[in-house]
Formats: structure tokens, sequence, C-alpha cells
């Protein structure tokens, strides 16, 4: 494979990518992708500072890696498979595709996971209640009262 220099957009594309955790074969397709650039996984690990290879990278870089990692790290919400309806409407795709590829396992698969995505399984957050939504029964245990030794300080 031929190391093409890369231009400064081509650089950030590399940094940016590496920071939110892609690999360098996955920055190396991307970039013959968007750019039309033949570089090899060992040139674009140079623009990871985490990495032994990217340690001398120059400080604007290592800077852009950092708040670019940093804001990947906070910002879920910017990424499409994060939201509920995003991931419905996915299920969807492939239930009906399944279905019309007559594949009913799968379709069947899908569809519990559907279900299970509606009804909460996939979040952190379990609401408790009792019958008709009430709060749930607190158990009373029998309280035992002690008679605690006089000591002669009455």
């Amino acid at each position: 494979m031929a190391n093409q220099k890369l231009t400064r957009e081509q650089q950030t594309y590399a940094v940016q990518a590496l920071a939110c955790f892609d690999s360098p074969a996955v920055v190396v397709a991307a970039l013959k992708k968007e750019f039309g650039v033949a570089v090899s996984p060992q040139a674009v690990e140079c623009y990871d500072p985490t990495k032994k290879a990217g340690r001398n990278i120059a400080a604007r870089w290592k800077a852009l890696f950092e708040e670019t990692r940093k804001t990947f790290l906070e910002d879920t919400a910017s990424i499409a498979i994060s939201h509920r309806a995003v991931r419905l409407r996915a299920l969807q795709r492939m239930a009906d595709k399944a279905e019309t590829q007559g594949n009913m396992v799968l379709a069947s698969s899908l569809l519990k996971q559907a279900a299970e995505e509606v009804g909460g399984s996939y979040t952190n957050r379990r609401e408790l209640t009792g019958k008709d939504g009430k709060d749930l029964p607190v158990p009373v245990s029998p309280v035992t009262i002690f008679q605690l030794p006089d000591n002669g300080r009455s």
C-alpha cells in the first residue's frame, strides 16, 4: 500500500476518527472511501497520542484528539443508535426484510427484541409498583424492645 501524504483535512479526519475509538484499519478504509487516499494502518496510528506510534504527535493534533474524545464520551445524544426511535426503526426494517424473505425465526426474534425495547428492557430504569400501580407493601417486622441495663445512671 502506497502511503500518500495526508492533507490537513485528512489528518483532522484521522485524528477525530481515532479519538472516537475507530481502529486504524477502519480509518484507513474510511480515508480511502472518503478521500481516495491510500495509507497504511501504521501511518494512521501515528495520529493517536494514546499509542506508542503517536507519542510525538504535534500539540495541535493531541489537543484535537483529547477534545474530540472528551466530547465523544460525554455526548451520546449525537450517536443515532443511542435513541430508542432509531433502534425501533432499524428493527422494523430488519423484521420486514426477514419476513419478506421467509425467515420467520429471525422475524420473530426481531419482534421480541422490539417488544423488549419498548418495554424498557434495555434501560437501567425500573419502576416497581404493587397492584393497580399502588405502592408496594412494606413488610412490617416485629419490633423487639430492649431493656438497657441501668448501670447506676438513673
